[in-house]
């Protein structure tokens, strides 16, 4: 490891607390060194501002932070156990090349609102992709619905057969559904949008940086006023993030539910694309939903990030290291979510509906509520048309089209309103 910055004549560092110390922080700063890269050239910009850089030092930082930017993406540079972490390697490469000039890119701040800093930007990333995949599901779910609106298939509550419902219906659930996630993780990218670099420790610094100009620099909505604050929202940022994201991934595992039922034989609704599937190792006739139940399953990554995040939150005012260790937790969750979100629009597209089974599971009890209703609007007090609708002598097969063109009370399937669902994708 090379020298560390904040060593001091004299103390001599033992090998296996530093270890302790740094853990695997190195290696989970190559998830935002390019954001690290990005802040410290608009940092270093502040610095000409005010005087501190010279132009000519500033097109050398500038200049070094590019080439590290390209080495790092082809590989060339190599973020490793070299370094303490990544805001280390930028400033041992800069002072390499650049000698004095690398030496003065840290005025003014500190690895805290470094951090915290590339943490920020690489959440509005984040929340960026959440939004965006998001979005798309909604928008599949949307034209399948009004493809399939008039497809009947059983609904269900108690996993018993209840209703008859529609393939429109549980595709408009599923549009609207991503629709919330959509604007949540839009919503909440707006809402972290603030800059924190600039606040050094916690306690601002006798130099009057330009903040506004990294503000506007690096993008940011607004600029996070108290430096105080920016310490106070390490984590609380990170945990709403994080949440946006568990909006998401619940409705992903409750579709991956449906699907996980669908494709069994016992239901038959369902076949997936060949690409879901997987085999089985002993069985030869086994092709297994593996795609859709990791799915269903990777909620738990996110919910045990949050769950980390809110035990480490157990502190007061000012920085503590304890918050390194959200790190992990954190590029975790985003990593698995995402990567199960992006695999769900090609599934939706593909996956194609056994209408022969779907009107197969249709029985005649399926239409009592549909009586019931009618006795009830013909005069009947409902409680006493509720039990006449009851008796399994009254049942008889009915005509599902007819009940789900019968069926127009806003948002069902005789009145799915998708043309609302599709006014609101247009300004998710």
């Amino acid at each position: 490891m090379s020298d560390l910055l904040w060593q001091k004549p004299g103390v001599e560092v033992d090998a296996n607390i530093q270890a302790f110390l740094a853990g695997d922080d190195v290696l989970l700063d190559r998830e935002f060194f390019l954001f690290d890269i990005q802040a410290s050239q608009a940092h270093a910009e502040g610095l000409q501002r005010i005087g501190l850089l010279s132009q000519a030092e500033l097109d050398g930082i500038v200049r070094e932070l590019d080439a590290l930017a390209a080495d790092f993406r082809s590989g060339a540079f190599v973020l490793d156990d070299r370094f303490e972490d990544g805001h280390s390697a930028i400033e041992a490469r800069l002072v390499e090349r650049l000698g004095d000039a690398g030496k003065r890119i840290h005025a003014g701040r500190s690895r805290n609102d470094q951090v915290l800093v590339a943490t920020r930007l690489w959440l509005k990333e984040q929340l960026g992709q959440v939004h965006a995949i998001a979005r798309e599901v909604a928008g599949i779910a949307l034209e399948r619905a009004e493809a399939e609106q008039g497809l009947p298939m059983p609904g269900y509550t108690h996993l018993q057969r209840a209703v008859v419902s529609s393939a429109g219906l549980w595709w408009a659930g599923w549009a609207e559904a991503f629709l919330d996630d959509a604007v949540r993780a839009r919503d909440t990218r707006d809402w972290i949008d603030a800059n924190p670099l600039g606040s050094a420790a916690g306690y601002g610094v006798n130099l009057p940086l330009d903040r506004d100009h990294s503000t506007e620099a690096l993008g940011f909505g607004r600029l996070q006023l108290a430096a105080s604050y920016a310490q106070l929202s390490r984590g609380k940022f990170e945990l709403a993030a994080l949440e946006a994201l568990g909006s998401a991934m619940l409705d992903l595992r409750r579709l991956a539910w449906d699907l996980s039922l669908f494709t069994s034989a016992e239901f038959g609704f369902v076949a997936l694309p060949p690409q879901y599937t997987t085999g089985s190792s002993i069985m030869p006739n086994k092709r297994n939903p593996d795609v859709i139940e990791l799915m269903r399953g990777t909620y738990a990554s996110v919910a045990a990030a949050k769950a980390e995040l809110e035990h480490l939150l157990s502190l007061p005012s000012g920085y503590h290291r304890d918050l390194q260790v959200s790190k992990g937790a954190l590029f975790h969750g985003f990593g698995r979510g995402i990567q199960a979100l992006a695999l769900l629009p090609d599934l939706l597209r593909r996956m194609r509906w056994n209408e022969e089974a779907m009107r197969a599971a249709l029985e005649p009890a399926m239409y009592a509520t549909d009586l019931a209703v009618d006795l009830a609007r013909q005069g009947t007090p409902f409680r006493d048309a509720y039990r006449q609708a009851a008796d399994p002598a009254r049942w008889a097969e009915g005509d599902p089209e007819a009940s789900l063109a019968a069926r127009v009370s806003p948002g069902a399937p005789g009145d799915l309103r998708l043309g609302e669902l599709r006014r609101r994708l247009g300004s998710a």
